[in-house]
């Protein structure tokens, strides 16, 4: 097994190497950090300011070990919401640094060990159905997030999908110079994307000539400066308050899941431009490393943002520096120019956030409609998935959308569990339907293929060859080639009773195709004892030579015992 440490040293050791797209690209996103990151501490109740900070090293930590290449690691508006919850809920300020960077610092600090302990590998377990449809909802929570700018109403719903009914019904109330901000700023992307050469710079084009188009025309939209200052200096270093720890444990944890929740939608959103596997635990290994380094510099809990990462994607992201450049960007702005940036309009980047939200569900459009066609169950669950998304919290949404992938596969296990009879002609084995009942005096061979789950029990019992009225001295042998190592106690109590059946009118019941590990759960279980070892065939590296041994076994204990 590798260590943790190299696990921390392989993601970056074996990047390529930056490109002029991704020092683009990491302009942009910087670019966008500083009103988004503002205006999501702004939402949690905490100082503008320290969303900057979230994302200036937690960025660059975050990309330099994510496994998932162009994730960007900072802060999010469910991340911001959840912080500020926790330390309501423990009588803390949200204001005292000491507060903050402890928090930070347990948020990551949980994230290491679910990294570490490779608790990542429960992603595998969601389905393509709920990743989509856990995704979509938050692409659309993405541009529901951005609907005051883009409008200039605020909608009264918490629900994601009832702002934008809140915002229709109060269409009047809209803005007017708000909304023709956002049509330029969409337009302008959209007339850059044409030419080939300015695709890669259509965002950051847009970006900077509405914004010199409204400071020319003095039009009355919120910019940056109205939600807060924007510093011309590093963060500062902090030192954790390790009196609230018992405070805060707790909360850190419940956070943590809501980052990884988030992060959980982008390695499917947005794979790997080298082709290489995301890994869930190596996320968040990277997520917890960012956050531990971010809490002694001013910032609040980041995890893997989709709507950042939609950013670095649109302006030309390559590889994992363009989130470095992003980093190390935002900390040069800040520096140099940060007072600067308080005059983008907010509703350009509620316009280009609204894009990298169409971009992403665009982008799963063809799993959509593959879903819709092909698996109706399947297509249930994204739907499900995708509700809970825009209505619950995030972590509880993704462990419904865990609860129905687990649903949706015992369902089709079920379905496709069969047993089917097996028939010798000129030495070889030719799959039919099973009898409806055993011939007296006769060999007879089943071969059951599925996973050995208990919901299967219902369709196997019901194919299973039933003990007519001549049923006498009869072979029953069962074919497990496909049978999983560990058998389900329900199986095995059919098993069991199958045996006895036959055993009571004078015939054997034969287990053929037994591997090891289930030998040894056979043993454990008892069903040894009961089957009779003399009636356990073991598996071979022949396909059906179990059945073929078990067969002739059965054919000579018929011989022997006339």
């Amino acid at each position: 097994m590798r260590s943790w440490r190299s696990r921390l040293r392989r993601p970056w050791q074996s990047t390529a190497r930056p490109t002029v797209s991704d020092a683009v690209s990491g302009l942009v996103t910087a670019l966008f950090s500083i009103p988004e990151g503002m205006a999501y501490a702004s939402i949690g109740g905490f100082t503008p300011v320290a969303g900057l900070y979230s994302g200036m090293l937690p960025t660059l930590v975050g990309s330099l070990l994510s496994r998932t290449v162009l994730m960007v690691t900072t802060l999010t508006s469910a991340i911001a919401l959840s912080a500020h919850g926790v330390l309501g809920s423990a009588g803390l300020a949200a204001d005292d640094l000491g507060n903050i960077a402890l928090l930070t610092l347990l948020v990551g600090a949980f994230m290491l060990i679910l990294g570490v302990l490779r608790i990542g590998a429960v992603m595998d377990f969601v389905s393509s159905a709920v990743m989509t449809g856990f995704t979509v909802g938050i692409a659309v929570q993405i541009v529901a997030g951005v609907v005051k700018d883009v409008t200039g109403y605020t909608p009264d719903a918490h629900n994601t999908l009832m702002k934008f009914v809140d915002a229709a019904v109060h269409i009047s109330q809209w803005s007017l110079d708000a909304v023709l901000v956002t049509v330029a700023t969409i337009v302008v992307w959209a007339l850059a994307r044409l030419w080939q050469r300015l695709r890669a710079f259509a965002t950051l084009i847009a970006l900077l000539a509405v914004s010199l188009g409204v400071a020319v025309l003095h039009t009355g939209v919120e910019t940056v400066g109205d939600i807060g200052v924007v510093p011309n200096s590093l963060p500062p270093i902090t030192v954790p308050d390790v009196s609230a720890l018992p405070h805060l444990v707790l909360g850190a944890f419940a956070i943590a899941q809501v980052a990884l929740a988030q992060a959980a939608g982008i390695s499917a959103a947005v794979p790997n431009p080298d082709k290489s596997r995301p890994d869930a635990s190596g996320d968040f290994t990277a997520q917890g490393a960012a956050n531990v380094v971010g809490a002694f510099f001013g910032a609040l809990p980041a995890g893997g943002s989709l709507s950042r990462t939609g950013v670095a994607v649109s302006a030309g992201a390559r590889t994992r520096w363009a989130g470095v450049f992003a980093g190390a960007w935002l900390i040069l702005l800040v520096v140099i120019a940060g007072s600067l940036a308080q005059a983008i309009p907010m509703a350009v980047i509620g316009a280009l956030l609204i894009v990298i939200g169409a971009e992403l569900i665009g982008g799963r459009w063809d799993d959509i409609v593959l879903v819709i066609r092909s698996a109706p169950l399947s297509a249930v669950a994204m739907l499900v998935t995708f509700v809970a998304t825009t209505g619950l919290p995030l972590q509880n949404a993704i462990l419904l959308g865990a609860v129905l992938s687990l649903v949706l596969f015992c369902v089709q296990s079920a379905r496709i569990a069969q047993l089917a009879g097996l028939t010798r002609d000129s030495g070889r084995w030719v799959l039919g339907s099973p009898p409806k009942e055993l011939p007296p005096e006769q060999v007879t061979v089943v071969h059951y293929s599925g996973t050995s789950l208990f919901a299967e029990v219902p369709r196997v019992a019901r194919d299973w060859p039933q003990l007519g009225p001549d049923s006498r001295r009869c072979v029953l042998i069962l074919s497990v080639r496909t049978l999983p190592d560990v058998p389900s106690a329900t199986v095995l109590k059919l098993l069991a009773a199958r045996t006895a059946e036959l055993r009571s009118r004078g015939g054997r019941f034969i287990l053929a195709g037994v591997n090891p590990a289930m030998r040894r759960r056979l043993d454990r279980s008892g069903l040894t004892a009961t089957l009779g070892a003399e009636n356990i065939v073991m598996a071979t590296d022949v396909v059906f030579e179990a059945a073929d041994l078990a067969y002739e076994e059965g054919c000579r204990w018929l011989a022997d015992d006339s």
